[in-house]
């Protein structure tokens, strides 16, 4: 995962630059945009599936980025560009995915989700790794290819999990609980094995020279070693500092914003400079960030905010023109062979291993299955390297186009598995009345009363007065407080305890 850009030649120097993009920039601009349009588009037709995002993200992508007048607005002088774009917002979801993590955990006691979330990685990762280096799945024999795609299929696409299990508000049940959990334990215990495996792996470089080679993995893993150590230690103190001095209730000093900033580029830009990769640098800078406090949430909703906003319609459009479909080979049995093999791996792989850890914790059978298709669900972060891998040559553009199928197809599913969930839930509890037909209307009266403003206080008390009842029982008030959830204010969502959720309003 070295720097993309230098796969696709040098970037427009500073002389020609002002000729170069203006040139064509009505057809990029156009592109550009009906990425955006289509993407939100086709993501509100789809929210009546509950679809997560990804899959309209997906489609947009490879529909316009395979269309040929838009193919050749694009040169790749500013497909370099789009490049470093896509590989700077990768830096910021990967750093964000860190933050919403704890590392810790993997020191303490293995939990039952834990011991879910490991079923589903261990049969994943053995049915990769014996059925794999069979297959031309790469241009060159490589083991190190072979362990990165065993971990990274064995990992979860926890925040569209999240999300999912979330929005269709079944996260305070057994089930979404466990899926959440496993599916958090998952994509850290994944994300950390690539980060730590990568100075050993180094598939993106070939060196000759054995003792060059050993060198350069040296000085990467001592690079990481010292940034893990560093934000470690260093990050708590600073964070809470600004925190100290920007309390609750008081807008955030810009002094202190800048500050904030500058420090965690520092920290993310340690080990790249001894050639680790940047994307797997800021993940590690996330993870050993404090997730807590007034800064850290500040940053989370923010990014989160401008991740599916701005960067996500740009990303799958980026991935649309490097899948190039006139390059798949469709005609060749190898092709649809590594595609079907790799699909029943992504698929099977985790419901096996939930299947076989269900029945050892007393699971029954059909929710562990179901456990196990849920976390199938993969990512941004999985996209992102087979796109790369094809750039880089490590893979071909057909084995790169299945891999982003697969993935669609590991997403689009999870819906219907959670409804399932929920019907078969509903029958077997127990029929509750709603709080209307609690009403005995010979005693009590209720009443639902909804203010807008202040302005409606003086009104509201008026009311309460004359509608009193006797002394005994007298009135009863409830007061709660509604924020409409909307997109901006969804990305403020901080999970801080089991059903703790901190909302952070702006004027």
């Amino acid at each position: 995962m070295d720097r993309v850009r230098a796969v696709n030649g040098t970037h427009p120097d500073c002389h020609g630059f002002i000729s170069y993009a203006v040139k064509d920039v009505a057809g990029k601009v156009i592109s550009i945009d009906l990425a955006f349009v289509f993407s939100n588009l086709l993501h509100q037709l789809l929210k009546p599936l509950s679809q997560p995002r990804i899959v309209s993200d997906i489609v947009v992508g490879l529909v316009l980025g395979n269309i040929g007048v838009i193919r050749r607005a694009f040169d790749e002088q500013f497909m370099a560009i789009l490049n470093s774009i896509a590989e700077f917002g990768m830096m910021c979801y990967m750093f964000v995915l860190g933050m919403e993590m704890d590392p810790y955990v993997i020191f303490k006691g293995p939990t039952r989700n834990a011991l879910v979330a490991y079923g589903g990685m261990v049969s994943t990762s053995v049915l990769v790794c014996s059925i794999i280096p069979f297959m031309t799945y790469y241009k060159h024999p490589s083991i190190g290819f072979t362990l990165s795609l065993s971990i990274s299929l064995s990992g979860s696409a926890s925040h569209i999990l999240t999300r999912l299990i979330t929005s269709l508000k079944i996260g305070k049940s057994d089930i979404g609980k466990i899926v959440i959990a496993a599916g958090v334990h998952s994509d850290m215990i994944s994300m950390l094995l690539i980060s730590v495996g990568y100075p050993f792996l180094q598939l993106t470089v070939t060196v000759t020279d054995i003792a060059a080679s050993v060198r350069m993995t040296l000085i990467m893993a001592a690079a990481l070693l010292l940034q893990i150590l560093f934000t470690a230690t260093v990050s708590p103190i600073f964070m809470n500092w600004v925190n100290n001095e920007n309390p609750e209730g008081k807008p955030l000093k810009g002094s202190h914003l800048v500050l904030s900033v500058a420090f965690m580029a520092f920290v993310c830009s340690v080990a790249p400079i001894y050639g680790y990769s940047p994307i797997l640098s800021a993940f590690v800078a996330g993870v050993f960030t404090p997730s807590k406090g007034r800064l850290s949430k500040w940053e989370i909703g923010k990014i989160n905010f401008l991740l599916p906003t701005i960067f996500y319609p740009v990303f799958f459009f980026w991935m649309g023109y490097h899948a190039n479909i006139s390059k798949f080979e469709a005609g060749k049995w190898e092709t649809w062979q590594r595609f079907f093999v790799l699909l029943v791996i992504t698929m099977f792989g985790k419901v096996v291993g939930t299947i076989i850890c269900g029945a050892m914790l007393g699971f029954h059978r059909r929710e562990s299955a179901e456990l196990g298709f849920l976390l199938t669900a993969k990512g941004h972060f999985h996209v992102f390297l087979a796109v790369v891998a094809s750039m880089l040559g490590i893979t071909t553009i057909s084995t790169c186009i299945s891999i982003i199928i697969v993935i669609f197809l590991s997403v689009v599913h999870t819906p219907a598995v959670v409804s399932k969930i929920i019907k078969r839930a509903r029958k077997l509890a127990p029929t509750q009345r709603m709080a209307l037909q609690w009403l005995d209307p010979s005693s009590e009266l209720r009443i639902l009363l909804c203010l807008h403003g202040v302005h409606n206080v003086h009104s509201t008390i008026n009311f309460m007065e004359i509608s009193r009842g006797a002394s005994d029982p007298g009135i009863l008030v409830y007061l709660t407080d509604m924020v409409e959830l909307t997109d901006q204010i969804a990305s403020t969502l901080v999970q801080e305890g089991r059903d703790t959720v901190t909302v952070t309003l702006t004027d």
